[in-house]
Formats: structure tokens, sequence, C-alpha cells
């Protein structure tokens, strides 16, 4: 009997109806009245906290304050962040690499490798070295032999020019060599005496990838070809062609002349280099 009476109680507590009025403090005129109960008060706080609740949630989650909240970071700085750290982990893999491979070139010419060496690192699991048949070492006729293919090879494009692609040089002009090519006092050109505005023509079709003045050398031209090749003419009095034209063989491109603190008189210097090495150019052109 108590349970019952105690729960009609509580009920009417929840239920009892107060009347909250606001008053003008001079007049005591009734300015607004409300009736409520316990039970109105506890819904509508409860209701007001679950919205607020829920608004400053949605605002945080779906909006750019969230960045002003501790512990909270942008999308964008998160995607910066993955991005590097995936960046970070290949070019530390790719060093890890690069130093097993130079350490491993550093051992095979110090004569440090050692067959147990070979077995236990392999370079990005490529070729498997059986180094029981393999000797490091070396030989002097070897060294002397490569050495000395090496120094042929250096001055040598035939090997370029004789390709399937019918490929020929033209003479940039006829004149009187007056000092040849000589790789030993480093004059990698030959210098072709002939009449100032002589017209000086392009070896073979190409590019300019140089047409500018300098101190030393005048006017200076350089062209691009193919098979590696470079056309160099100094000493020019003017050039008709600019950095980035294309030019075909035989086109004039610039004017013999007498220009720069080096030339001792009209003439053409003129260098042909073959895959960065200077090569003799009487031995493919004809002045």
């Amino acid at each position: 009997m108590s349970k019952p009476k105690k729960s009609k109680r509580i009920k009417k507590k929840l239920l009892y109806k107060y009347r909250l009025v606001v008053l003008n403090e001079d007049t005591f005129e009734e300015q607004f009245a409300l009736r409520l109960n316990r039970l109105n008060i506890f819904v509508g706080v409860g209701i007001s906290t679950i919205l607020i609740i829920a608004f400053t949630t949605v605002l945080i989650a779906f909006t750019p304050l969230r960045e002003y909240i501790p512990g909270y970071a942008s999308t964008k700085l998160r995607k910066q962040a993955t991005s590097l750290a995936y960046k970070t982990d290949s070019l530390q893999i790719a060093l890890d690499q690069k130093n097993r491979y130079l350490e491993s070139i550093r051992r095979v010419l110090a004569g440090e490798a050692s067959p147990l060496d070979f077995e236990e690192e392999t370079l990005d699991s490529v070729n498997q070295i059986v180094a029981d048949t393999v000797n490091f070492n070396a030989s002097e006729t070897d060294s002397l032999l490569r050495k000395e293919v090496a120094e042929e090879e250096r001055f040598n494009i035939q090997k370029q020019l004789d390709s399937k692609v019918e490929f020929s040089l033209f003479s940039p002009l006829k004149g009187e060599i007056s000092e040849s090519f000589n790789p030993q006092t480093k004059h990698y050109a030959v210098d072709v005496v002939a009449q100032e505005n002589t017209p000086v023509k392009s070896i073979a079709d190409g590019t300019v990838i140089f047409a500018e003045w300098s101190a030393a050398t005048g006017y200076v031209i350089i062209l691009e070809h193919n098979h590696g090749l470079l056309s160099v003419y100094k000493h020019n009095k003017s050039l008709t062609k600019a950095q980035g034209e294309l030019v075909v063989a035989g086109e004039v491109i610039a004017k013999v002349g007498n220009t720069g603190e080096l030339t001792t008189g009209p003439h053409l210097h003129f260098e042909l280099w073959s895959n960065g090495y200077p090569v003799n150019p009487q031995e493919f052109i004809e002045f």
C-alpha cells in the first residue's frame, strides 16, 4: 500500500501546476505569465540539452570550426601528412638500396668482396651471382686492353654514322686549313681561313641550341644533330639563326668574321663533337 501511495505522491508533484509570472517592478502589473509543472521543465530541459549537443556535434563534424579544437586536424593536412609519410618511406627504401649497391661496388673495387658477401646480399633480387665461378681480380693485360680500346673509341664516331639511316655531313665552307685538329694542344677544332662575310652553312639538319656573343670567341652558334652530334661555329661576324630554330643541311647560319679576343684574322673555328667527345672534322668533311 505504501508503494502506490508513494508513486501517487511523486506523480502529483510532477504534475502539480505552477504559475510563472513576470511583473512590472514599479506598477506590479502582470507582463507575462506561464503555467508550468515539474514534468514540463524536465522534458524541456532534456530536449534542449539534446538539441544543443546535436547542433554542436554537427557544427564540429561538418564545418572548419573543428580545426580550432585541440586534437582535430583538417582533412587536407591529414592527406598531406599521409602522402609525405609514404614518400618518406619510399625514399628511405631507395636510399638503403643505393647505399647497399655503392657499398658492394666499393668492396669489389677494393678487393674485399667474398662469396659469403654475395650469398647474404642481393641487389633488388636480380641475377644471382655464383661467386665461386667469378674472378673479381682484373689482370694487367685486361686493364691495358680496356684502356687502349677506350682511347680508340673516344675519338671515333664512325659507328654512330654507320647506321641504316643515310647520314652525311656537308662542308660548312670551303677554304684553307690554318690549324688542324690537335687534342694534345687542346685545339679540338679546325680553323678554316676564308674572306669576311663568306656564308657559313650547317653541316646537317639540326636545331640551334646556342646563338650568342662571347668575349673570347665572338659570335658563336651551336647546332644539335642526329646521332649525338654537335657542331660548333665560332668567330662569326654575324648570325642568321636564333636559339631554338630548326635548320636544314646546307642552310646559311652565319657569316665568316674576325670577332672575339682569341681570333687572328677572318676565319671559321669549327668543332665537331660526338656524344660529348671532340672528333677530327677532317675525317668526315672536305673543306
